[in-house]
């Protein structure tokens, strides 16, 4: 979960507010492949673009040269995605559930519920935003799938407020 600090600083009697930098939750498991990304960023990406785009100027003119623009936006793009990663590993917090009861929903923890009152089974890790895919059934915690359930524990019911409505759902269990 994202949040933002709030400091107070005292300057010759008065008092202003700074925001801290935005922390980004994650698993080890989700630091670990943005740490394998950036690496083939930087290990891989970078130098296949540097390497195009010295082929692209070998062509000649550049002012319309088309492989040499692609080329260029593609290293723009390599490189914002590098200060991405590098941003939100600096500012990682790895989540930590040894002081929540294991029957506790909480980040970092698999899921199983059911919606009531009487659907099949799903189950969702719930995870930082930069770890998020749906598709493999990780869900972030920003998510109101995941906002409803963090803190409430198994075999409960619980209402959770989705965009089109309300979702009432039975906690089977946490991993």
């Amino acid at each position: 979960m994202a949040r933002y600090d709030i400091v107070a600083v005292v300057k010759n009697e008065g008092v202003f507010l700074m925001a801290d930098e935005k922390t980004y939750p994650m698993t080890a498991e989700g630091k670990k492949k943005l740490e394998d990304q950036l690496n083939d960023f930087k290990l891989h990406r970078r130098p296949e673009v540097i390497k195009r785009i010295k082929i692209a100027r070998s062509y000649g003119d550049l002012s319309e040269n088309s492989e040499y623009e692609s080329a260029k936006d593609e290293q723009a793009f390599v490189e914002n995605k590098i200060q991405e990663i590098q941003h939100m590993l600096q500012y990682a917090v790895i989540i930590d559930n040894d002081d929540v009861d294991k029957n506790e929903v909480s980040m970092g923890r698999t899921i199983t519920f059911k919606e009531l009152p009487d659907e099949d089974p799903e189950t969702y890790q719930i995870v930082g935003e930069s770890e998020s895919d749906p598709m493999n059934d990780k869900i972030s915690n920003e998510s109101p799938m995941a906002k409803g359930l963090i803190g409430h524990k198994v075999g409960e019911n619980v209402e959770i407020e989705i965009p089109n409505g309300t979702m009432k759902v039975k906690i089977l269990k946490v991993e």
